[in-house]
């Protein structure tokens, strides 16, 4: 009897922690609208992948350029990860009472999958727009040092030039006036 107690506490606590409810509608009987859209995207996805990916299968070696890849399933990539980023919203928005509430793990685990072919598997990944503003702002912030310390060489410098040449003066004027 202790093993079907603790059986059903190891079930309840994984299924709680899964967050299983939250692709569930109907109470719990069938799967929500926006999961069946997800999981639709996301086989939608992986098949788009797959079929990208046929020409290259003959190679013993895997192949190194899946610029086909990158072209052809960027709309669905795209809709995809829009889709999972408004679950994520509508997820936070709703359970605003409970932090941490995350999506189903299965509507995780797929976007984690798909996210890791796209960006590690077949590098697809798209620099970031700000990158040239960022590394502008940065040269910019490095070489403050040196416009700071090359301004005060050449203040400094000047400034002793007017001291040798005032003291220059005066001891020309001081000899002319003996």
């Amino acid at each position: 009897m202790q093993v079907v107690v603790m059986l059903s506490e190891f079930f309840n606590t994984t299924w709680q922690e899964a967050n299983c409810a939250n692709c569930l509608a109907n109470n719990g009987e069938d799967l929500s609208n926006n999961t069946e859209h997800f999981l639709s995207l996301f086989n939608k996805t992986l098949t788009c992948f797959e079929h990208n990916l046929q020409g290259d299968t003959h190679n013993l070696l895997p192949p190194k350029n899946y610029s086909e890849v990158c072209k052809n399933c960027n709309d669905t990539y795209k809709t995809l990860s829009s889709l999972y980023n408004e679950m994520q919203n509508t997820n936070v928005l709703e359970n605003k009472a409970e932090p941490g509430t995350h999506l189903c793990i299965d509507v995780e685990d797929a976007m984690n999958i798909t996210r890791k072919l796209w960006s590690r598997t077949f590098n697809c990944s798209v620099t970031c727009s700000d990158t040239v503003s960022v590394v502008a702002v940065s040269v910019f912030i490095l070489f403050l040092p040196v416009v700071f310390y090359l301004s005060s060489f050449l203040h400094s410098e000047q400034k002793k030039r007017k001291l040798i040449l005032r003291k220059f003066l005066l001891i020309v004027i001081c000899l002319f006036s003996l």
